[in-house]
């Protein structure tokens, strides 16, 4: 099962952290293992790209584990881009509860 915390503060959303693996099929094929993966590279890609938002990345190298962590829970674009990946890691969380878990986290440091 995948295991994603959403960190929020009272201001917004200040990151997210996943890890496990979805064990819905074998490497390769796991299509919720690909959805979650893409979900979170993108928006990882996006702050970075759209937005001067800083933020802090923590990964393994095989790929069971993301920590993502905004400096700052103020700019409207990143929380849109963190949004959406709430939005979509809900929608495959219904479909899939075997194999995805969403936790939300109220005030979190902002810090890696």
């Amino acid at each position: 099962m995948v295991f994603v915390k959403i960190y929020e503060t009272k201001n917004g959303f200040a990151g997210f952290s996943m890890k496990g693996h979805a064990d819905f099929d074998e490497e390769g094929y796991d299509i919720v293992c690909s959805a979650v993966s893409v979900l979170a590279i993108n928006t990882v890609n996006s702050i970075e790209k759209f937005t001067e938002t800083p933020f802090n990345v923590d990964q393994k190298e095989d790929g069971g584990y993301l920590k993502m962590l905004l400096r700052s829970d103020r700019d409207p674009d990143s929380q849109l881009l963190m949004r959406a990946l709430v939005n979509g890691l809900a929608d495959i969380a219904e479909s899939y509860p075997e194999n995805l878990r969403v936790e939300t986290i109220q005030e979190v440091l902002l810090s890696c």
